[in-house]
């Protein structure tokens, strides 16, 4: 793990939480029992509204299993690294303090399904963000 003053500090996290990856175009968190990512990725900004003209932004998602099935769900689209550390210790909090029960993923889901981030970036096709879009199937890292 590289060093990076940009990371979310140990005690900032919700218990359980921890970091997994932390790369400059790629962050991610973890929580065991039950497994759960939460993972911010530089990304294509094609993803988010192509008319903002931005050169990039950063995907925030969290991933599942619902059996042995991998599950990705994104959260939002952001513009800086910053809002999108922002956005992962948002997401923990969130989840740690409202799903009802973590094992559940549409527990977690309602946990997350109105989080604010700060500078989120509308969706294409849309003018609001994304707040939904599963890929099944893709392995998660």
């Amino acid at each position: 793990m590289q060093a990076d003053h940009h990371l979310i500090p140990n005690e900032a996290l919700p218990p359980g939480w921890g970091p997994a990856v932390t790369r400059s175009d790629r962050l991610v968190y973890r929580r065991h029992h039950p497994t759960l990512e939460l993972v911010a990725e530089q990304t294509d900004p094609d993803q988010a509204h192509p008319t903002l003209g931005i050169g990039w932004c950063w995907e925030l998602q969290y991933h599942h299993y619902i059996g042995e099935l991998p599950i990705r769900e994104t959260v939002g689209h952001l513009p800086t690294r910053r809002a999108a550390i922002e956005g992962l210790l948002e997401c923990m909090h969130r989840i740690h303090e409202r799903a009802e029960e973590p094992a559940d993923p549409l527990s977690v889901q309602a946990a997350l399904a109105d989080v604010p981030l700060d500078g989120e970036l509308p969706s294409r096709g849309s003018s609001g963000p994304i707040r939904s879009s599963t890929n099944r199937g893709r392995d998660l890292d």
